[in-house]
């Protein structure tokens, strides 16, 4: 389809549904996007009490998160090309249904393999439904209102960070009909239903384009190389370095390299080897995969300690993890008020941030050990999830500075492929490390020691970074 005719289809699409509509899809979107946020970090809260009830161990513990977010990652690099060639609409309704499916397995499941698998396919499926919201939204809204849904969106997902954990907590603490933390993804089921109906009702008609490229291939390798690379981390270091672990690592890097040359030789590679050549692009890539797995590895390693050293329950540990949420949140605020003026030197500061964070809970640990209390802890945490925030959004903003407005598109898809991949990572490394440093404080003083080494790292590479973000004039050249 040419751009003169995806315009006029736009537009036609915006004319054709009222703006009452419009807010009801915002809703819709909303609805798939908070689905995504709360079950990528229930887990946090939940792992202690899952293991508690079925098993598993500390294999699952690293796999619960890890799982979600590794099949997500590798499917979202071509999540928005199967809206493309399929449409959005068939893609939305696709992932929803499935994602509602999955949860319910997960929610029923009556040991961990069967949890696990749920948690890949709630990934895969959610990572089918996500891309499409926007582009939907992009196809159908009027622009003064695209805006002003926009300027609403990031709020109202910030209220989702917020009340995910919280509400898993508190669910799991009241312990309804007995079940548990069940409840946590079988409350997935009325939220899946409703939104299925709803986009069935709303959602406007829009065309498969066949002419689409889905690299297939490329997705297929990245997978056997994450699955290869994680699977060997996780069983050697939770059941020792036998033949199986290291021939799975073996495998993974094997399938990295077979990666590598099909994004060279593929028609549409999933990256394009144009963008690996761009110094700011791929500093942002590794700088975004190292900051983001060590920060997600060691929130999820506040959950264990909360919920076993310190016995807290899963209410409290999320009441306790609150301030680093809300620390996030005034970091992001930040990032929108001085990102523009500041560029990469505000994630020089974010990163020094983090940093005096996790030293100020080193030296609180060192001086209160296991007489710790959460509100004693409030405030580091609160510092740390301040520096956090101011890097979240920023690195990939800032690492699409110097793309190709053509380019620009593919760039973002991958940077949000590498934060999601990140994420997996970080809460099986940083997890296997806090599991295995010895006596607990140790142990997550330890896991802080890594969060500081890996940042340290990063900060002297984002002078390589781009100084700025691309502006919105270009992204709208890009566009055009």
């Amino acid at each position: 389809m040419t751009t003169t005719q995806q315009t006029q289809s736009s537009v036609s699409a915006a004319g054709s549904i009222s703006r009452l509509a419009c807010w009801l899809i915002l809703g819709l979107v909303l609805l798939a996007d908070a689905l995504d946020l709360i079950d990528s970090t229930v887990t946090n809260i939940a792992a202690p009490t899952i293991v508690g009830d079925i098993g598993g161990g500390e294999g699952l513990i690293k796999w619960l998160g890890s799982s979600y977010a590794l099949a997500m990652g590798i499917l979202l690099v071509i999540g928005g090309r199967l809206g493309d060639r399929y449409g959005q609409r068939r893609m939305f309704l696709t992932g929803m249904a499935g994602f509602t499916v999955a949860s319910a397995v997960a929610g029923l499941s009556p040991d961990p393999a069967v949890l696990i698998v749920a948690r890949v396919v709630q990934g895969l499926f959610g990572a089918m439904l996500i891309p499409q919201g926007m582009a939907i939204m992009t196809k159908t809204f009027p622009r003064d209102l695209l805006k002003k849904a926009f300027n609403i969106f990031g709020p109202l997902l910030g209220v989702a960070t917020v009340g995910g954990p919280l509400l898993a907590g508190f669910i799991i603490d009241a312990d309804i009909a007995g079940l548990g933390w069940r409840p946590i993804f079988l409350v997935n089921i009325v939220l899946g239903v409703v939104g299925v109906a709803v986009a069935l009702k709303l959602l406007p008609r829009d065309g498969a384009d066949p002419s689409v490229t889905v690299d297939g291939v490329g997705a297929g390798l990245l997978a056997v190389t994450m699955f290869g690379l994680m699977f060997g981390l996780i069983e050697g270091s939770t059941y020792g370095w036998g033949a199986v672990p290291i021939a799975s690592l073996l495998m993974g890097v094997i399938f990295l390299v077979l990666f590598g040359r099909r994004q060279t030789s593929a028609a549409e590679p999933l990256i394009k080897p144009s963008l690996l050549k761009n110094k700011g692009f791929s500093s942002g890539m590794i700088v975004g995969l190292l900051f983001f797995a060590v920060t997600a590895g060691i929130t999820y390693v506040f959950s264990l300690f909360m919920q076993g050293p310190l016995r807290e329950t899963p209410g409290h540990t999320a009441v306790g993890l609150l301030p680093l949420t809300f620390g996030i949140i005034a970091g992001s605020g930040l990032c929108i008020g001085l990102g523009g003026r500041l560029g990469r030197k505000l994630i020089a500061v974010g990163m020094v941030v983090t940093m005096l964070g996790a030293g100020l809970l080193l030296a609180l640990l060192s001086a209160k050990g296991m007489d710790v209390t959460l509100w004693q802890l409030a405030l580091p945490i609160f510092v740390t999830g301040v520096g956090m925030g101011c890097c979240y959004g920023l690195i990939i903003d800032i690492a699409l500075g110097d793309i190709d407005p053509a380019e620009a598109g593919s760039a973002s898809g991958t940077l949000t492929s590498v934060q999601q991949l990140a994420n997996g990572i970080g809460s099986a490394v940083v997890t296997t490390v806090y599991l295995h440093a010895g006596a607990p404080v140790h142990a997550i003083k330890v896991a802080l020691i890594v969060v500081l080494a890996v940042t340290a790292v990063c900060l002297p590479a984002v002078k390589l970074l781009p100084r700025n973000a691309a502006t919105e004039s270009a992204g709208e050249e890009g566009g055009q």
